[in-house]
């Protein structure tokens, strides 16, 4: 076993099944370069993905915009909360650059949460993707937005400009929101993926498991999911981002997240991610055509 966590409990070692490579190949490198040269985030690293290697060394990652300090405390995730710093009116130029000089295909722009914005950061969200497209005409745009506490209006900001894919994750079921997503809601969240299907959205979503739901429970989501038209979910294997986040309830075998993938083809999805290392931006480049 591996060393216990804040409260005492062993924190347990993970199943053969994650085997990641800590490469750092040229492409690896030149990535990092580029992020770091141009001054941009990632959830790739703020998020502590374990698929940084892999994408990164495919030349691929998931730029994270409005800052590095999210304004909500999900007790999963590793982001940092805090007070953000004021908005960077250049950080949308500085991601269409960063889009270009790493010749992206299709591009993932997410954001951490700014509840203390009028809008949520929605104008953000929108200037970065006229200028990916600006700067990049050939350029596929995703970008996985926070539910903007509601507001209609932010929301129509960002479909306004006709993201090729608007991806808001669900992340857990609703049982479990007010213990591990406090500050966010799952009725809102299914509203949004709603109205933003009505407005003509390809949407997507995503999912963890492991954080204390049941199997039973994961389908009852994905039967929401598709009632409110969303085309693309994504489940991944929830892992314990450091000792004092929440811990891991279980770990599914890869054959359950094989049986959520055929379940959610089944129930009507265009695509459906799922496996122990998937992440919500894992092969994105390949969701944009199906």
């Amino acid at each position: 076993m591996a060393g216990p966590d804040e409260a005492g409990r062993a924190r347990p070692r993970l199943p053969s099944w994650f085997k990641v490579v800590a490469n750092t190949g040229p492409d690896y490198l030149d990535v990092k370069g580029t992020i770091e040269r141009l001054q941009l985030h990632t959830i790739c690293e703020e998020a502590r993905c374990p698929n940084r290697w892999e994408c990164w060394n495919a030349r691929t990652a998931t730029f994270l915009i409005l800052g590095d300090i999210c304004t909500r405390r999900c007790h999963y995730c590793s982001v940092e909360t805090g007070r953000p710093r004021p908005v960077d009116s250049q950080e949308p130029r500085r991601v269409a650059e960063a889009v270009r000089a790493l010749g992206l295909r299709h591009a993932v722009v997410t954001s951490v949460n700014r509840d203390e914005l009028a809008d949520g950061g929605a104008s953000v969200f929108a200037e970065t993707i006229r200028l990916i497209r600006e700067l990049n005409p050939s350029c596929t745009v995703e970008v996985l937005i926070p539910d903007f506490e509601g507001n209609e209006e932010a929301l129509k900001t960002v479909c306004a400009e006709r993201p090729d894919i608007l991806n808001h994750n669900i992340e857990t079921v609703p049982r479990l929101f007010p213990r591990i997503r406090p500050q966010g809601k799952y009725r809102r969240s299914m509203k949004l993926l709603e109205q933003a299907k009505q407005w003509g959205m390809r949407t997507k979503s995503g999912l963890i498991v492991g954080m204390g739901e049941t199997l039973e429970e994961i389908r009852e989501i994905l039967h929401d999911l598709r009632s409110v038209g969303c085309d693309i979910v994504t489940i991944g294997q929830y892992l314990q981002p450091t000792r004092a986040h929440l811990p891991v309830a279980r770990f599914y075998d890869p054959s359950e997240f094989a049986l959520l993938r055929e379940e959610g083809l089944a129930l009507g999805f265009a695509h459906v991610e799922s496996g122990p290392l998937v992440r919500s931006s894992y092969h994105a480049e390949r969701q944009i055509t199906v």
